[in-house]
C-alpha cells in the first residue's frame, strides 16, 4: 500500500515557520555550485510540490493501461524512498504532485530517477523503442508557508478540471481528489476548498 497521509490543519504549522529560511540557505548553496535550469532544492523533512512532463508533451501514457502503470510506478516510488504522498494528477503526457520528504535523506531526484527510469523502460519495451527519451524533466517547489501549501493541494486534487478531463475530478481515477474526499475531515476539506487556486503560477500548458 502506497504512503499517503492526510495533514490535518495547523499540524504543519511548526514545519512552515522554520522552512522559508531553511530553503533560502539552501537554495543559496546550491546555487554557488549550479547555474542551470530548473533549480531542484532539497531539503530533508520538508513538503514539495512537482510537476514533470514528458519530451515535447508527447502522450507516450495516453490509454488506461499506461495512466495505470504511471500512476502504481509513483506509489512504488513514493513507498520505497518513504514520502509520503498528499495530492496528485496524472495525465498522458504530464503529471503533478505533493508530497512530504522524510526526515533522512532520501532525495526527490531519487524518487524522480526511479519513477521516469521505470516508467521509460515498459513502454518502450511495449512500443519496441529502446532507448527513445521519454521524460524531459521536472520542476519542483520547496513550499514553505501555509497559504501557499493549501491552495497547491486544491489545485492537484482538481486539475483534471483545469485540463477538461472530466466536470469533477472525483471521476478522475488517476489523481487523489476522490481519495482525499474520502479520508480527510470534513474541517480539512472545508479549510482545502476554500482557497483559490486559479491564480497560481505552475508550468501546465499541455
Amino acid at each position: 500500500m502506497f504512503r499517503a497521509i492526510i495533514v490535518e490543519c495547523g499540524s504543519l504549522l511548526p514545519l512552515f515557520k522554520s522552512a522559508s529560511a531553511a530553503c533560502a540557505l539552501q537554495g543559496k548553496r546550491y546555487l554557488t555550485h549550479w547555474h542551470h535550469s530548473p533549480l531542484h532544492v532539497f531539503i530533508p523533512g520538508m513538503i514539495y510540490m512537482v510537476t514533470a512532463s514528458t519530451l515535447h508533451k508527447e502522450h507516450f501514457f495516453e490509454g488506461d493501461d499506461r495512466l495505470t502503470l504511471l500512476q502504481e510506478a509513483l506509489f512504488a516510488s513514493a513507498e520505497s524512498y518513504k514520502w509520503e504522498l498528499q495530492a496528485w494528477s496524472i495525465f498522458s503526457n504530464h503529471y503533478h504532485f505533493i508530497s512530504k520528504a522524510p526526515d533522512e535523506d532520501a532525495s526527490l531526484k531519487q524518487i524522480i530517477q526511479r519513477l521516469h527510469s521505470f516508467t521509460a523502460r515498459e513502454i518502450n519495451h511495449t512500443d519496441n523503442t529502446p532507448g527513445r527519451q521519454v521524460w524531459f524533466q521536472y520542476w519542483d517547489t520547496c513550499i514553505t508557508y501555509e497559504k501557499s501549501y493549501y491552495p497547491r493541494l486544491n489545485y492537484v486534487h482538481n486539475n483534471p478540471i483545469k485540463h477538461g478531463v472530466v466536470p469533477d475530478a472525483r471521476l478522475y481515477p488517476y489523481c487523489s481528489a476522490s481519495w482525499f474526499e474520502s479520508k480527510a475531515e470534513p474541517s480539512l476539506l472545508k479549510k482545502v476548498g476554500s482557497f483559490r487556486y486559479d491564480r497560481i503560477t505552475i508550468p501546465d500548458d499541455y
